[in-house]
């Protein structure tokens, strides 16, 4: 860890075996995890926690103050769980006194140019792909995946096994284990092959398809299409999950896709 071209804040706690490259800073009240690889010209800032195992590429910038008018200084972290890469030039704000806390899961994939505002919550297994951009209050839940150059709204809430595609303008809420596309976003199908690739069968791709047909093709607004679903599919763990997702959705889900072409 001694490299004499680093600034290191005595009062970091860095584990023995990080490696730091050069022209790295870190400041103070920084915590990083064994094994974790810093490369040159990478600023971590006040507040943050990064986990074990992570590779932060040159240029990134790590708990830098949030891009909010409201903040006042207060005393908030930015939180990178273990395992996770970072790209060159990603920067991640700490939070506000909204949530007190930005917080990034283990295992995700941040390519280059993401940026993550204040408050956000990033679960595990997540890919953001270049240039993807988080508003403040952000929640995207694991295994999603945000194509290049999407734009998630303040407050957004995008649901686990998720594919949005490439320049999405995401301002409703994306349901989970659906394809998201087009301008408006709207449904785009069921996430087969990413449900397949994490070993979820035929069996159970087709009830969540059967959830995602009443939900956008019925003809049904969504509180009549979740009880209904609530009625008459069988009961599992992704009907519910998929239940309680729209029923505590703050902005609304995206809709279904409907070919204006044929009127």
């Amino acid at each position: 860890m001694n490299q004499p071209l680093a600034f290191v804040h005595s009062a970091a706690k860095i584990a023995n075996n990080v490696v730091i490259e050069p022209f790295v800073t870190i400041h103070k009240n920084v915590e990083i995890g064994e094994g974790t690889w810093i490369g040159s010209n990478v600023t971590i800032m006040e507040g943050a926690r990064i986990g074990k195992n992570c590779r932060i590429f040159p240029g990134a910038v790590i708990s830098a103050i949030p891009q909010d008018l409201k903040f006042k200084g207060e005393d908030t972290i930015a939180i990178i769980g273990d395992n996770t890469t970072i790209r060159e030039f990603v920067t991640v704000n700490r939070g506000t006194s909204a949530k007190n806390k930005t917080i990034v899961g283990s295992n995700c994939l941040l390519m280059a140019y993401v940026h993550i505002a204040h408050d956000c919550v990033v679960g595990d297994n997540v890919i953001l792909v270049n240039g993807v951009t988080l508003a403040g209050e952000v929640i995207i839940d694991d295994y999603a995946i945000i194509s290049a150059n999407s734009l998630i709204h303040q407050f957004c809430h995008i649901g686990a096994h998720t594919m949005l595609a490439g320049n999405s303008l995401v301002g409703k809420d994306v349901p989970p284990y659906i394809k998201a596309a087009r301008y408006p976003l709207s449904y785009a199908g069921i996430n087969s092959i990413g449900l397949r690739r994490r070993n979820y069968c035929n069996e159970k791709i087709n009830q969540i398809q059967d959830i995602y047909r009443v939900l956008f093709n019925k003809g049904m607004n969504n509180t009549q299409a979740v009880e209904y679903i609530e009625a008459e599919l069988p009961a599992t763990k992704e009907r519910d999950e998929i239940i309680l997702f729209v029923r505590n959705s703050k902005r609304g889900i995206i809709k279904g896709y409907f070919d204006n072409s044929e009127d």
